[in-house]
């Protein structure tokens, strides 16, 4: 793996990052130059990693994502000014929900259309779709673009600490975590889970819907399943050390 620049610092964060905006391109769960994931870098989660604004994921490298300080406004008008409603998102997301250490916020197809429809929750119809039994939360009110009020108001939401993914009603997606492999995995299977759930839609058939119990059972052993989070971005960087390695530079 390529050095670092002597002046970064959590290097070993920003490959993770990066090799997750990578993952997130190829899976085109990206939104053109749009979209954006951070990382606290501080105690109190106030300073955190996050991508240029304007910045396509698939070229995104380790030493290119920014320092971000949730606390100074006038953040937004230096040089490397994030996009505002990143800043608007992520900021309130640092500020105000403690336990979200990492963010990663998409437009992902399949979470966007469950998050289009009237009812927007996930029933458990799978082992996937079991992972989030009880584990979301639905923003019924969206309220226009990210800026920092829209931003606050999200964050109000996260209230429940069992709650990591906020499906943003006519919006997208918003996933939470501690680490960027746990939150990359989260984001990852809702997705899949979403494309389940719709594709089953489609079909126009009854849905198998599990009874609670076996999905709350589901939910935890896979909450308790050994360092598949770890494990899962660990291979994906393998693939990108092989094929596109100057994300870790």
């Amino acid at each position: 793996m390529n050095s670092h620049p002597q002046n970064m610092t959590h290097w070993q964060e920003r490959v993770d990052m990066a090799a997750a905006f990578r993952w997130t391109a190829r899976l085109n769960m990206h939104e053109g130059v749009a979209n954006h994931f951070s990382l606290a870098i501080n105690d109190d989660g106030t300073r955190f990693l996050m991508n240029p604004n304007q910045m396509h994921f698939s070229r995104i490298k380790a030493s290119d994502l920014i320092v971000v300080d949730a606390n100074d406004p006038d953040t937004l008008t230096g040089p490397n000014a994030p996009d505002p409603t990143a800043w608007g998102l992520h900021g309130g997301i640092h500020r105000l929900v403690p336990h979200a250490r990492c963010a990663m916020h998409v437009h992902s197809i399949f979470a966007t259309v469950l998050a289009s429809l009237k009812d927007s929750r996930l029933p458990p119809i799978d082992q996937n779709c079991c992972t989030f039994f009880n584990r979301y939360v639905i923003d019924d009110g969206y309220g226009g673009l990210a800026f920092e009020s829209e931003g606050a108001r999200c964050a109000a939401l996260f209230s429940d600490p069992k709650q990591k993914v906020m499906i943003m009603g006519n919006h997208g997606v918003l996933v939470i975590g501690a680490t960027v492999a746990e939150t990359f995995n989260r984001m990852y299977y809702f997705e899949r889970a979403a494309e389940t759930y719709i594709r089953a839609l489609q079909t126009g058939q009854p849905l198998r819907v599990l009874p609670d119990d076996i999905a709350e059972k589901t939910a935890q052993e896979l909450e308790s399943y050994p360092e598949q989070d770890i494990r899962h971005l660990a291979e994906l960087r393998a693939v990108l050390d092989a094929e596109q390695a100057d994300y870790a530079t």
